[in-house]
């Protein structure tokens, strides 16, 4: 079954040049270009299958973000389609979805609430989802006290024990002490065991080369490479090694 299915999509942003005119967003409405916008992704191709563990890579500003923004649907398609079949447990930045003024008990019980699930299966998770990012002690502070480790331990906590169809991954695990770490890609590992689909974003080749089977190379918004982890990372990495000195 395809989970994650792309067709002939772009996103364009606005450059924020000054104060928009009302011709401007007429413009939009009527679908006529807009010179002062930046496509960041320029018309993707592509299907995942449930359970594959896909990589995507490309250089800063390649559009790698903005494609998961658009799988996670934070943002809409400028044009084309975005197909998602599964729940999705994000971790796109450090936080993203919590508030800082209510406590770890709160923010837990809130993400599942966004997630669709109801007060009782919440609860009935409450006590993984803390375990796992032990914070037993802080769990009833403001978010706003925590450290940026132990936001992430939090994040990261919800995230896995949502029961995600399918988990996105952008960089966040860069984050938090070296045992923490291994703890979560232990847990990572354990979720692509289980037959569920990931999509990850690192510039840690190494790791994306042992959780993933396949890769997505991105360059300026576009799709340059499809195919085996192995030899989408060797060709990337080949681009790389070849490219002129700045």
């Amino acid at each position: 079954m395809n989970v994650i299915e792309f067709k002939n999509v772009t996103k364009a942003f606005h450059r924020v040049l000054g104060q928009r005119l009302l011709r401007h967003y007429l413009e939009d409405l009527l679908g006529k270009t807009d010179p002062d916008s930046f496509q960041a992704l320029k018309n993707l191709n592509f299907v995942i299958k449930d359970g594959e563990s896909v990589a995507v890579i490309g250089a800063n500003g390649a559009g790698k973000s903005t494609l998961l923004s658009l799988v996670t649907r934070l943002v809409p398609p400028s044009s084309g389609e975005v197909i998602i079949n599964g729940r999705i447990a994000a971790l796109l930045e450090l936080g993203a979805g919590f508030h800082p003024d209510l406590t770890g008990r709160e923010n837990v019980r809130l993400n599942a609430a966004l997630l669709g699930f109801t007060r009782k299966q919440a609860g009935d998770l409450y006590e993984a989802i803390v375990d796992f990012s032990e914070l037993q002690d802080f769990i009833d502070e403001p978010l706003r006290t925590y450290s940026s480790g132990m936001m992430l331990r939090l994040a990261f906590s919800v995230a896995v024990n949502l029961d995600p169809q399918i988990l996105i991954i952008d960089e966040v695990l860069a984050v938090g002490d070296l045992q923490f770490q291994a703890k979560c890609m232990e847990k990572i590992f354990e979720i692509r065991n289980q037959g569920r689909t990931i999509l990850c974003v690192s510039h840690a080749l190494s790791t994306l080369q042992s959780l993933c089977t396949r890769a997505l190379w991105l360059d300026h918004g576009q799709l340059v490479m499809d195919g085996p982890v192995r030899e989408v990372l060797q060709a990337y990495e080949g681009r790389i090694l070849h490219a002129p000195n700045p």
